[in-house]
């Protein structure tokens, strides 16, 4: 498993102010950023990307796996992330998943996981408890491992890269440890 973090979005230009954006866009950045990636992780068909249901990280998978014929889903289980988990966060509207209809009108090409809970959609893993998203993590570990592709590419944020890394690893991890964008991080799962 590839963890990705998406492209610089508009939310992060001008903070804290920024965040309470709807839907951020890439920035110009962001979007050369992504084609970079065409290069610096170079993408085959026998690959598959999974990706955030946020505009900003599916942006970013559109232009990096622009005319690229690999497998393409977005899940709710890799949406954003607090980290560290704080039982008082709420979701700010820069890290609101896009409704279904929008995903099937903008990105025809992303599909959804079959039989995923509805609730998944509306309320993602931002906020959940520790205990809460670690039962979901191993059900999006499983879901991988179905996949049965040797690399599976993950475009999602910071916190989500965070909080996957200590579920799998077993390691104690910080906010100092978050991945810059567009950086990556592979992660053995057997």
């Amino acid at each position: 498993m590839i963890f990705i973090r998406h492209g610089q979005g508009e939310h992060t230009l001008n903070l804290p102010e920024s965040l309470h954006l709807s839907h951020p866009s890439l920035t110009i950045k962001g979007m050369n950023q992504a084609k970079n990636l065409r290069s610096t992780l170079p993408l085959t068909s026998e690959d598959v990307l999974i990706v955030s249901p946020t505009l900003r990280t599916l942006q970013t998978a559109a232009i990096w796996s622009e005319n690229m014929e690999c497998k393409r889903v977005v899940h709710p289980l890799v949406s954003p992330r607090i980290f560290p988990a704080r039982s008082d966060a709420a979701t700010l509207p820069c890290d609101e998943s896009l409704d279904p209809a929008r995903l099937q009108d903008e990105f025809t090409s992303f599909v959804p996981p079959p039989n995923l809970a509805a609730s998944l959609w509306t309320t993602g893993i931002n906020v959940l408890s520790e205990d809460k998203f670690n039962l979901l993590a191993e059900e999006f570990i499983d879901y991988c491992r179905n996949l049965q592709s040797e690399k599976i590419h993950i475009v999602t944020h910071d916190g989500t890269i965070t909080s996957y890394r200590q579920k799998i690893s077993g390691c104690r991890f910080t906010r100092e440890d978050f991945l810059q964008e567009t950086e990556s991080f592979r992660l053995m799962v057997e």
